[in-house]
């Protein structure tokens, strides 16, 4: 998944929209996908997240309201993205770009059930809510 296949599609079109915080991307294939900003840093392929084998992964929480700040070419193959909360070690290559894009539900639907497993909830974005 890391490693980048000749044959894999590639972005033709990568658009930040920061107002819904939602990454789009359009592949060489036709394959289109729109993956949000918090979906994209909870499965973020850096060593912080993934950790350095099987079993290693730091659950991501609180993440609702983190948005992307920046977004770096890395070579032909990978972006660098550069998240609000500081977050900027992930290398997303165009092979774990698509895995994301067409996997994007049951990895959502894991992620969700590794929250509640955990004893954490997603908290309601859409109202206010403030910090003492």
């Amino acid at each position: 998944m890391s490693g980048l296949n000749v044959n894999s599609p590639r972005p033709i079109d990568i658009r930040l929209h920061q107002a819904s915080r939602l990454l789009e991307i359009k592949f060489d294939n036709g394959t289109e996908c729109m993956l949000s900003c918090e979906f994209l840093r909870v499965y973020s392929p850096s060593a912080e997240v993934r950790g350095h084998g099987a079993g290693q992964e730091t659950l991501q929480i609180d993440k609702e309201n983190v948005n992307i700040t920046g977004i770096e070419p890395v070579g032909n193959y990978a972006v660098k993205l550069m998240f609000s909360d500081g977050h900027d070690t992930g290398l997303y290559s165009w092979d774990y770009l698509y895995y994301l894009g067409e996997h994007y539900e049951a990895l959502w639907q894991d992620y969700i059930t590794r929250l509640e497993m955990a004893g954490h909830s997603r908290k309601d974005i859409s109202k206010e809510h403030h910090e003492r």
